[in-house]
This record gives structure tokens, C-alpha cells and sequence, in this order.
């Protein structure tokens, strides 16, 4: 009986990883919309916006300081960010939840980045900052099983397209 209890106890969080992967991947989907439209406000080449569209890769390095002028023109699109550029958390809520299941991923997601925040606070220049932020809350996202493959972003990409 112990053992039937854990097996489903297991088959559940690896079912509320995918879950959490799944709603990854459309948010993802749908903040890259405004990738393009960022582009050139930011300065970023069309080497890194090409490199930018396969974000959860393993071998692409979000190290670009462009990068993280465009995630802040990104994030105001959607109004994610407050006036200092960093994090609106009740926007981000709001953002993340409006997506299939998002509840399942709101409170894991701000926290992350929120963490990330935090081990960055001190960088004055907004986009260093926010490129740190992100490279951090990928490498803890991939950690803690919440990051999308790519085959699922490409799946829902067309959706917000």
C-alpha cells in the first residue's frame, strides 16, 4: 500500500513539472511576440535576435547586454516591470495566471526571479541587470524542472503568432 502511495505521489509532481513546463512554453510563446518590435529600441543585433527566439536551449548564453534591454522593452509591452526595471510582481501574477493552468506556475515563477533579483539588486545599469536576472532565473528554472523544451514552445508558437 506505502509503495502504491508514493509511486502516485511521484507520477503527480512529474505531472505538475510537465504541467508547469507546458504553461512555461506559452508564456514564453506569448512574451516573444514582442521580440521583434523590441528589436532595434534595444540595439540588438540580428545574430543575438535569432539566438533570443531559442532562449531555452541549452547551448545559448543569455550574457548579452542588449539582450536585457530588450527583455525590459518586452516586459513594459506587457507591463511587467515597474518604472526602476524590475519586476511588477502583482503584473507578473496577473500575466503568468491569465495563460491555460498558469495558477500552477505564477508562484514559482515570481519567486524565481524575484531571487534573481535579489542577487543583482546592487548593478545599477538596468540592462546588465535584468540580462543577469534572466540568465539566472533560466539556470533556475532548468534546475527545478520548469523550463519548456523547445519543442514545446515551437508546438504553441503558432498560437500567439
Amino acid at each position: 500500500m506505502m509503495l502504491c502511495q508514493i509511486a502516485v505521489l511521484v507520477l503527480g509532481a512529474v505531472g505538475l513539472v510537465r504541467g508547469t513546463a507546458e504553461v512555461m512554453s506559452h508564456v514564453t510563446a506569448h512574451f516573444g511576440q514582442a521580440l521583434e518590435e523590441c528589436r532595434e529600441e534595444s540595439g540588438l543585433s540580428a545574430e543575438v535576435l535569432e539566438e533570443f527566439q531559442h532562449f531555452w536551449r541549452e547551448d545559448f548564453e543569455v550574457v548579452h547586454r542588449e539582450l536585457g534591454c530588450a527583455i525590459i522593452c518586452m516586459s513594459n509591452k506587457f507591463s511587467l516591470m515597474q518604472e526602476d526595471s524590475r519586476m511588477h510582481h502583482v503584473n507578473m501574477h496577473d500575466y503568468v495566471k491569465s495563460f491555460p493552468d498558469g495558477q500552477v506556475l505564477s508562484e514559482k515563477m515570481v519567486g524565481l526571479i524575484h531571487n534573481c533579483e535579489k542577487k543583482y539588486d546592487d548593478l545599477e545599469d538596468d540592462c546588465d541587470r535584468v540580462v543577469k536576472v534572466a540568465a539566472c532565473f533560466k539556470r533556475d528554472a532548468k534546475r527545478d524542472g520548469i523550463a519548456p523544451e523547445v519543442t514545446m514552445i515551437e508546438a504553441v508558437m503558432e498560437k500567439y503568432m
